[in-house]
């Protein structure tokens, strides 16, 4: 890339006060701890929603203390309703999605190191990346003060299906007020998203230090800048659909609330719209969704596999290929959301194809992971178990899916735990293990300070334990018909199962208390962790070859020259069995 292009950034002083330092900040590495920060509030919250919508699945008549205090009618008592459960499972998802496996390992990680990994003294409009962050803040706000409007959160579930989302306070408790909060926030979080995007791209596309061609890019930059490609489309279709769901609420118009429809006993003043049309538009970005949360994971872990295994993948090039690909199907297999919506067969089978495509890279990419580690001398540390453990929870996951590819089996299945097994597995486990293998493995560099290791392990194993004891049974209840969505089991049928209930809820209870471990790590690291040698994990990218943390301008004002692939693993050089990108020395 030629200086000129690296000179394009737009420069800015170093922060003189506290506010421009830590609040208001233009440094990318800055904003990058400010995502992670939200994420992990945002993950907090989520977490201790899934709590309490598991204690209720339980013990649904037991008053849970505190609980009135959030809400006097959806709690009397402290007695949670089932219209006040529903509540709890949409914001427990639009959390989880939007401000935790959105957030943390695209936005937080890649705002950090891709500018860095690159050679890129910023991201290319600084400006946009702080409002990026704030506007992700705004959104989270709006979201969370559904919780305290009189009629609560709403009762839609994280995917908002019109006519339910669309009427008002006709359609139940949440619907006016929190309903309408809940499209602004997903609604300025998308402009958020889409800036953030932007600026990816332009960043990859025009700040790469010399020397650093497209093919010298780790694969964890090439995850976050294809992730930054279809985050682009996606949210840029997710945006308008919100807009014009707040018109239907707002407004009196009628793009998803057909004609002469009753709720409640009133005639909706509503005519020619189409629910199905809010499907198609959330399911266009709602699938793309699942690799904006797994990709980025995917990326890190990749990185993290090749540092511990000290050699190359069997072909890195193919990973990056095979993510693309991924990119691109995803476009392709919305409709695979919607089987039980009516639609004609034929558009079932057009869409059960490429849903079954797009698990080709994915095999592929699995294949060469586990290829590469055979035979490995692996270095065991708590990024490196994480790491495995995505690729565990990725396929475990993953196999399920294949059911859920053929419409006449997902028929059955769809409004079954057999679906919440599958992506918790795939899409939520998995991107949380790759949040964590990046977290141990650039804790040392982000802040100067090693984490425990041994802490590190102990929450790996419990983690690991904890999340399939609660997520596996999953698919057994599905097979068994157990509907997601009821907030109690009365049916003959279902009784039988609640047993199976009281063990996945003990298990969550225990998963997440061993997070803690990781929380007491995370803080106490932070301030009287170990100083962190230059480079821990004698890794060869470009953030290991600045001091820890990096200083506001990254290079001191040098523009870093790249000499090789990001990978030289396993060579005899002045270092030991590795080669930094920037060395010109030659293996």
């Amino acid at each position: 890339m030629s200086d000129a292009s690296v000179s394009a950034v737009q420069h800015h002083a170093p922060p003189s006060s506290f506010i421009r330092k830590h609040v208001f900040s233009l440094d990318h590495k800055v904003i990058g701890k400010q995502y992670y920060a939200l994420a992990l509030l945002a993950v907090v919250m989520g977490m201790v929603l899934s709590w309490l919508m598991r204690i209720h699945l339980v013990w649904p008549n037991a008053p849970i203390p505190g609980l009135q205090l959030l809400s006097k009618t959806g709690a009397p008592g402290g007695v949670m309703t089932p219209e006040y459960y529903l509540s709890l499972l949409t914001m427990h998802g639009t959390l989880m999605v939007f401000f935790v496996l959105t957030n943390a390992p695209f936005a937080a990680f890649g705002n950090y190191f891709l500018p860095i990994q690159i050679g890129a003294e910023d991201m290319a409009f600084p400006r946009f990346n702080m409002m990026s962050f704030w506007m992700t803040f705004v959104a989270f706000c709006i979201l969370v003060a559904a919780f305290f409007v009189p009629d609560g959160p709403p009762i839609s579930g994280w995917t908002a299906y019109a006519t339910l989302s669309a009427v008002g306070s006709d359609a139940g408790p949440g619907e006016g007020m929190g309903q309408t909060l809940w499209a602004l926030a997903i609604f300025v979080f998308c402009i958020a998203s889409l800036l953030g995007s932007l600026n990816f791209i332009a960043t990859t596309l025009d700040l790469r230090t010399k020397g650093m061609t497209l093919a010298r890019m780790p694969i964890c930059t090439w995850a976050w800048f294809i992730t930054s490609c279809i985050a682009l489309l996606a949210f840029a279709v997710l945006l308008p659909a919100c807009l014009l769901l707040t018109l239907d609420r707002v407004a009196g118009t009628s793009f998803f609330i057909p004609g002469g429809l009753v709720i409640s006993d009133h005639l909706q003043p509503h005519s020619g719209g189409s629910p199905l049309l809010w499907q198609h538009l959330f399911w266009f970005f709602g699938h793309p969704e699942v690799y904006i949360a797994i990709l980025p994971a995917m990326g890190i872990v990749s990185h993290i596999l090749i540092n511990s295994m000290r050699r190359p993948l069997l072909s890195h090039k193919v990973i990056i290929y095979c993510m693309m690909g991924i990119g691109f199907l995803s476009y392709m297999v919305w409709g695979h959301h919607m089987f039980v919506s009516g639609m004609n067969p034929f558009s079932s089978l057009v869409f059960s194809f490429p849903t079954l495509v797009i698990t080709i890279p994915a095999t592929i990419m699995t294949l060469i992971w586990l290829g590469s580690l055979y035979g490995s001398k692996l270095r065991i540390t708590a990024a490196s178990l994480f790491a495995l453990g995505f690729l565990s929870m990725f396929v475990s996951g993953g196999v399920s899916g294949f059911f859920l590819a053929q419409p006449s089996i997902d028929i059955y299945l769809h409004a079954t735990y057999f679906v919440v097994g599958h992506f918790h597995m795939v899409m939520g486990v998995a991107a949380i293990f790759g949040i964590f293998a990046g977290t141990y493995f650039w804790f040392p560099k982000m802040t100067g300070h090693m984490m425990n290791e041994s802490l590190g392990k102990l929450h790996f194993w419990l983690t690991f334990i904890g999340t399939y004891c609660i997520f596996m049974p999953f698919h057994y209840l599905g097979l068994a018909g157990n509907v997601r969505r009821y907030s109690a089991f009365v049916d003959d049928f279902l009784v039988p199962l609640i047993p199976v209930h009281r063990f996945i809820t003990f298990a969550a209870l225990f998963t997440g208390a061993a997070q803690l471990i990781f929380l007491y790590n995370l803080i106490h690291s932070r301030f009287r962790g170990a100083p962190a040698p230059p480079n821990p994990w004698e890794c060869t990218s470009l953030e290991w070859t600045m001091p820890s943390p990096p200083p506001f301008d990254n290079f001191g004002g040098k523009h870093v020259v790249v000499y090789h692939d990001p990978y030289q693993y396993g060579v005899k050089s002045a270092t030991g069995d590795y080669l930094m990108q920037d060395s010109p020395e030659q293996a």
